[in-house]
């Protein structure tokens, strides 16, 4: 295969250099989890032709038959349509409530917790699920929120795509690229100008 035959040189292993992945609108496919490939899969799609470069690392890959430098930013060829509805997992429930415990706020030892328990009838929806700390978890047990005087912070619904999309971008991952800034950031809110913002 092309990326096994692909060496890098050993200070710049595949998981320093990982490609961040732009759907065909030049928007991050996700914020959070990032959208990234390794380099060896961005390669193949580079060869496939599924993908166009838009920034490369100043490393560069060798084989027996080729050179190039390693791309850090590509965009799909081809739009993929974001689902509509968010996927219900935990990992959604804990990112809708900002991997927060909705009874005390700590952030540590997180599980996700039944409103109203399940042995009273209670649903697994996105609207009687809400993220707990294990220490909350257990206090509440199987009572209901009146009987332990224990309510969600924010009361528990199904989110949008949006919504998910905006609360992963408060968490940005522990490696950005100098070359990702621009694609992860460009839709951000500007400053407007004002007679005391300091510019020209």
């Amino acid at each position: 295969m092309l990326a096994a035959a692909a060496a890098i040189p050993k200070a710049a292993s595949a998981s320093h250099c990982p490609a961040l992945v732009l759907n065909a609108d030049h928007r991050p496919l996700s914020y959070y989890p990032l959208s990234l490939w390794s380099w060896q899969d961005t390669i193949k799609a580079v060869f496939l032709e599924r993908v166009t470069i838009l920034e490369e690392y100043d490393r560069v890959v060798r084989s027996a038959r080729f050179e190039m430098r390693l791309p850090s930013v590509v965009s799909l060829k081809t739009y993929i349509r974001p689902a509509r509805r968010p996927a219900f997992t935990r990992f959604n429930v804990f990112l809708r409530d900002q991997f927060e415990c909705q009874y005390c706020g700590d952030p540590k030892d997180l599980t996700f917790d039944h409103v109203i328990p399940r042995s009273k009838g209670g649903r697994t929806t996105w609207e009687n699920v809400v993220t707990a700390c294990s220490p909350c978890n257990l206090i509440k047990g199987g009572r209901m929120p009146n009987q332990a005087k224990m309510h969600p912070r924010i009361r528990p619904h199904q989110p949008t795509v949006m919504e998910l999309r905006e609360h992963g971008r408060k968490f940005p991952p522990n490696y950005l690229h100098e070359s990702w800034a621009d694609y992860l950031y460009w839709d951000s809110e500007l400053q407007l100008d004002g007679p005391h913002s300091g510019g020209p």
